[in-house]
């Protein structure tokens, strides 16, 4: 069979587009201060408010930027967003590991804060338009599937790494890992498509932010397919940040939590895997995938051994894969331009929950264990589940 000559450049493209994508996940999330920055914080003095606060702070700093920077996204060039914000997360790293103390986390996650409200709606609209554009807008989830899967191999590599890295040089020598894999993914960003010719057709940054909150009004489908990502996200990737934590309460000693973590990982990271053919879940199918992981959350939690963070890994991958279809319809559901600013808008709401979860999680922690915290934040996805079935009978009847 021979190829169209459109085909060809177009086949080319994707290739291209796809390799700098899954090295751009890679690196971004090579971090191998991940595994232990929770525990960085705990030996630095933090008690369990002062570092769900950071955490808190964190998201905040997603809150007032997400919304803002996903407009910028569509009014200007998506591609300089994906290299400027690696840069500011290296630059937090490196306070962390300098000057450790209160001041200095919290400067460092307000950076690494931004970061991610910069690249977030950006790089899943730049993907999906340069498929649209090659004609590969069906391949969109296996793409996705995939980046994170490289995302998350570049969490496994971190969490394999820092116990070594930290063995020789300590938290300076794993911050300083975690600087140079920012470095790198600026640079791969690089390699994006050049996108400054769509930007300077945008109509500017506040008329872009109006005309997309404007689509989610009138459009029923699309606010539903929007709700739906936070509802999902936000309580696992929540939890994800205490996870050093309840490993340790496991009594796995603290030289050997990467590696516990990097079990939880593999997991969630073959799942990634499996966002293509998970596309063709129903709804049903849907929500057996979210109650089976909640009660594997809350199993694991309550085992409080080693052995009960398979379970978790279990959880987490199906919370993940929940996750990824999610965020695969609402990419398919939006037909207008601002993309990028509708992502972020569910990104929005991802952190705002988010930040409601760290202080329950606080208040909890206070006079109960991780594992018990853990399993309690298994009820809403429960009950969730149980009111949307209960809905649709009604609807039915």
């Amino acid at each position: 069979m021979t190829l169209s000559p459109a085909r060809v450049p177009a086949t080319a493209g994707v290739r291209r587009l796809t390799a700098t994508l899954y090295g751009y996940a890679f690196l971004d999330d090579l971090v191998l201060l991940y595994p232990l920055y929770a525990l960085l914080f705990a030996d630095s003095g933090l008690s369990l408010w002062q570092i769900s606060s950071l955490f808190a702070l964190w998201s905040v700093t997603g809150v007032l930027l997400e919304v803002p920077s996903g407009a910028w996204a569509d009014a200007v060039s998506r591609r300089t967003l994906l290299w400027l914000g690696p840069l500011l997360g290296a630059a937090g790293f490196a306070l962390w590991v300098t000057v450790p103390s209160y001041g200095a986390f919290a400067a460092g996650f307000v950076l690494w804060g931004t970061s991610g409200a910069l690249t977030s709606g950006a790089l899943e609209a730049l993907v999906y338009e340069e498929l649209d554009r090659l004609g590969a807008a069906d391949r969109y989830a296996r793409v996705l599937g995939r980046a994170r899967a490289a995302g998350l191999l570049g969490v496994m590599a971190a969490m394999a790494a820092a116990g070594p890295v930290y063995a020789i040089g300590g938290y300076p020598a794993v911050g300083a890992a975690s600087v140079a894999a920012c470095l790198l993914a600026s640079a791969t960003a690089s390699r994006f498509p050049d996108d400054r010719d769509r930007a300077a057709d945008a109509e500017g940054w506040a008329a872009t932010l109006r005309g997309g909150l404007a689509t989610v009004r009138r459009d029923r489908s699309l606010r539903g397919a929007l709700l739906l990502v936070p509802a999902v996200a936000c309580v696992w990737s929540a939890l994800d940040e205490y996870s050093p934590l309840l490993v340790r309460e496991t009594g796995v000693a603290d030289g050997l939590v990467p590696y516990a973590l990097l079990l939880i990982w593999a997991a969630v990271t073959a799942v990634s895997l499996l966002a293509g053919p998970a596309e063709r879940l129903g709804r049903t199918g849907y929500a057996w995938l979210v109650a089976v992981s909640a009660l594997a959350l809350a199993l694991g939690a309550l085992a409080r051994t080693p052995a009960g963070l398979v379970l978790i890994a279990v959880a987490f991958a199906g919370f993940q894969l929940a996750t990824l279809l999610a965020e695969v319809r609402l990419q398919h559901r939006i037909e207008e331009g601002g993309r990028a600013t509708l992502t972020s808008v569910a990104g929005l709401g991802t952190e705002l929950l988010t930040v409601l979860v760290y202080g329950a999680y606080a208040a909890a922690g206070d006079h109960a264990s991780h594992a018990t915290v853990f399993a309690a934040f298994a009820v809403p996805y429960l009950v969730a589940v149980l009111v949307r079935a209960a809905t649709r009978s009604a609807k039915r009847a």
